[in-house]
């Protein structure tokens, strides 16, 4: 007998180590602001990211493991994880996809936190470019690089739970795809699915917001949750400098000689390469555009942005003069959030002074929502800049926040 135990007792420290040594996830019991519940770790470092082959039963919005998180994203005054999480990707499966979830310190209120949703602005293609894995402010991806810090961590302090998406191949397999709205809303949705089952204080109430590529994938999920996520019970929608009308800008790419939008302009031709393969997006490059193309996959906007990169090449010198833009204007359109149908109020926020998201498509934006039926408050604010947007909105996006949690 005392063989046998001293034999498992050795086999079970065999197992262990190589437990250890492989990175496969164990599972733990985790006591989370009073409650207390079953999860999976994840492997330490990149492995994280790496979904197993057999993704765990449940349906979208399934949490696969979490891990406490203490990056750049991380949120002040919140208990802040890391976490892998499953969405209906771009090929109608279901993919991994990576995440932060911030719950607030201290007493749960009664019903739960409410929880924001909240969808970042461009940051790249590349899986260095996700806000999770941001290490460095050369990346530019990390919520105190791109302006949200503050507004966050101050929805932290009023009492509310935020959750971030990375988006679907931002960070883990399969390229993300840019600027395609169906994929950026059940990345939005799902991510609150995950964040429940990570923590049970965390409500069904729901508010969904974003900045710039985030405001698009906000009105997306906003969208797509009444049939996609018909058991979370979103209150309303925040969506700070949307992107819109990214078809009528494709017209533009042969006639505007400034590089500024030339990196983003590589991105969209990326996303729609992943969404649409028939296009071959890629053959309508020129010799100069085509060289700098593979840059999307390893560099982030801020380096597509410099000299070296799209930065130095003029937009009109990215596609070629005989490229027939047509099915790609068609395709993109389907992306655009001008004609969605929004249950519930929604909130857009626009500087004036952006270079960016043009103010004047912002407004038509808001003027084919109000025609769709949807209720729409447009707020516009002299002087501020695509990212100065956050801080001069704040107030009244908090505001928002307030009114309709309240209900």
């Amino acid at each position: 007998m005392k063989t046998s135990r001293t034999f498992r007792a050795a086999l079970l420290a065999l197992l262990i180590g190589l437990v250890g040594l492989a990175g496969v996830a164990v599972a733990r019991t985790r006591t989370a602001t009073g409650k207390t519940a079953a999860v999976t770790v994840g492997p330490a470092g990149l492995r994280f990211y790496l979904p197993r082959h057999k993704l765990p039963k449940g349906g979208h919005g399934t949490l696969i493991w979490e891990r406490p998180y203490h990056g750049l994203d991380a949120l002040r005054g919140a208990n802040n994880y890391l976490v892998l999480y499953t969405q209906v990707g771009i090929k109608g499966k279901l993919v991994g996809v990576s995440g932060v979830v911030s719950v607030p310190k201290g007493k749960v209120p009664k019903g739960g936190w409410p929880v924001v949703t909240f969808a970042h602005g461009t940051t790249g293609i590349a899986d260095v470019c996700a806000p999770s894995r941001a290490t460095s402010a050369k990346t530019g991806a990390g919520s105190s690089d791109l302006g949200y810090a503050p507004l966050l961590n101050g929805w932290i302090k009023d009492g509310y739970a935020v959750v971030r998406t990375d988006y679907e191949g931002l960070g883990t397999p399969g390229t993300h795809p840019y600027l395609i709205g169906r994929s950026e809303g059940y990345g939005v949705l799902d991510i609150v699915r995950a964040a429940r089952q990570l923590d049970s204080s965390i409500s069904k109430r729901v508010i969904i917001s974003g900045h710039s590529q985030g405001g698009q994938a906000a009105l997306w999920a906003a969208s797509l949750a009444p049939k996609y996520t018909p058991d979370l019970h979103v209150l309303g929608t925040v969506a700070f400098a949307p992107q819109s009308h990214t078809a009528t800008e494709v017209s533009f790419l042969k006639s505007l000689s400034s590089s500024d939008l030339t990196g983003i302009a590589a991105l969209i031709l990326r996303g729609a390469d992943v969404a649409y393969p028939s296009l071959h997006a890629g053959s309508l490059l020129t010799p100069a555009g085509a060289k700098l193309y593979p840059q999307t996959l390893t560099k982030c906007l801020t380096q597509l942005d410099s000299p070296t990169s799209f930065g130095g090449l003029a937009l009109n010198k990215l596609v070629k003069p005989s490229a027939n833009l047509t099915p790609l204007t068609k395709d993109v359109a389907l992306n655009d959030p001008d004609n969605l149908k929004i249950k519930g109020p929604v909130l857009l926020e626009q500087g004036l002074a952006d270079t960016t998201v043009l103010p004047a498509l912002d407004q038509a934006l808001s003027v084919s929502l109000a025609k769709a039926g949807d209720s729409v408050t447009y707020h516009t604010y002299p002087g501020a800049t695509h990212s100065g947007v956050l801080k001069a909105a704040a107030a009244d996006a908090t505001a928002f926040l307030k009114k309709h949690f309240r209900r």
